[in-house]
């Protein structure tokens, strides 16, 4: 890892995201106490889960070529900028005491928009400023980071909500969002954009702009068909996704509901899944040396299978933020056992869109989830809730031990 921070983008980039992701998880915290304070209702945090990703159903089949075709380090600058200027909107609403439910939701599907298209593209920006070989290391990092930082950040949140409210939280969003936006500035200098030495040779005579756009996105899906092991792989991180982002249903009401615990309870769960998010730093590269990647997905989806399941049952607040603490340490390890798999299997011309088509189906399960298990938590029970994202996690873990025939390896020739 030394050899990592050693590289003065990569280092940009990683403080941009422990910074960034510090005020993303107390925004997300607090909007997601908030609209439970003010409603009471779980099928109310199922509708705030779904309108994070109905940005991401109309975007990502699109957003996958642009993030192929145009400078990752400046689309990230543009998605902060936009992002903070919404938040600051909806912070000076909530300090004059004027912020409703309803334009919590619009901010959070606002910000959501920049979200799905920001991951990606950062994951992309990973791959091309990382040496080969590397991987493995600049993955460990990032998702430390950005795991732990957003979930500490979320533990903060229930401790310090109380005194400098909704609108006090979303400042330090927006100044977050400036730090970021200048760490990117310092990233590097001029304007990179992905294979543009071969982009030439793929223009086709008399081919307008609709066609080409197309086009390139048929070339992602022809990658696709013809690479199931990637296929398999992003079955695992769509089930993945939907069952995390979940999640935002059915942990307030565990802290407010199970233990009475308030806010404080809800800090306290997030800081478990945080803290083992970023402990996961410490173990992940040996674990994915000796397990392999597929073996370290599997072996973390299993545990959040289990962990999520016993959650509600959990006679004690403690046993619970130990379960979360196994929770984000599992959802440490496979996200950089899958970021570093697609790193190594996709070329970086088609990164963006691989990418893409999974987060798509990603987040159109998330839509399900958001419903079904608010419907759920509200009519059946909390504890049926937390099932049916168990029952999600144990299929991811299926697709992630599915047999798969080898495969030639992957160049990084055109399409």
């Amino acid at each position: 890892m030394r050899a990592i921070l050693q590289k003065r983008g990569l280092r940009f980039v990683f403080a941009a995201n422990v910074i960034s992701m510090l005020g993303s998880g107390m925004n997300s915290a607090a909007v997601a106490w908030t609209v439970l304070q003010r409603t009471h209702s779980e099928m109310a945090l199922g509708t705030f889960a779904v309108l994070q990703t109905l940005p991401a159903m109309i975007m990502l089949p699109f957003t996958g070529v642009i993030i192929d075709r145009e400078d990752r380090r400046r689309l990230v600058m543009l998605l902060d900028a936009g992002r903070a200027i919404i938040i600051l909107v909806v912070a000076l609403l909530a300090y004059r005491g004027r912020v409703q439910v309803w334009q919590l939701y619009l901010m959070n599907t606002l910000v959501a928009a920049g979200f799905w298209m920001f991951w990606p593209t950062i994951t992309a920006l990973i791959q091309e400023l990382t040496p080969e070989g590397e991987f493995v290391a600049s993955n460990t990092l990032l998702l430390a980071g950005v795991q732990g930082g957003w979930m500490i950040a979320g533990a903060i949140v229930g401790f310090v909500y109380e005194h400098i409210g909704l609108g006090g939280v979303l400042i330090i969003d927006v100044s977050t969002y400036v730090v970021s936006f200048l760490c990117y500035f310092a990233v590097r200098q001029g304007r990179v954009v992905p294979r543009a030495d071969e982009l030439k040779h793929d223009l086709v005579a008399a081919e307008t702009a609709v066609e080409r756009f197309l086009r390139e996105m048929g070339q992602g899906l022809a990658f696709l068909r013809d690479h199931p092991r990637v296929i398999f792989l992003g079955t695992s991180w769509a089930l993945f996704l939907g069952a995390m982002m979940t999640g935002v249903v059915v942990t307030p009401p565990l802290s407010d509901n199970i233990f009475h615990a308030g806010a404080q309870g809800y800090g306290w769960l997030n800081g478990g899944w945080g803290v083992g998010a970023f402990l996961s730093a410490l173990y992940a590269p040996v674990a994915i040396t000796r397990l392999g990647s597929r073996g370290s997905i599997a072996i973390s989806m299993a545990l959040l299978t289990v962990a999520m399941a016993l959650s509600p049952f959990s006679p004690w607040l403690a046993l619970a933020v130990l379960l979360y603490g196994l929770m984000g340490s599992a959802r440490g390890l496979s996200g950089v056992a899958m970021n570093t798999s697609l790193m190594e299997q996709v070329p970086p011309h088609f990164m963006g869109r691989v990418q893409n088509t999974f987060y798509f189906f990603g987040t159109m399960l998330q839509i399900v989830l958001g419903i079904t298990v608010g419907w759920i938590a509200s009519r059946v029970s909390l504890a049926a809730g937390f099932g049916v994202i168990a029952a999600v996690y144990a299929l991811a873990f299926g697709s992630a031990l599915w047999p798969i025939k080898a495969e030639q390896p992957i160049t990084s020739t055109a399409d």
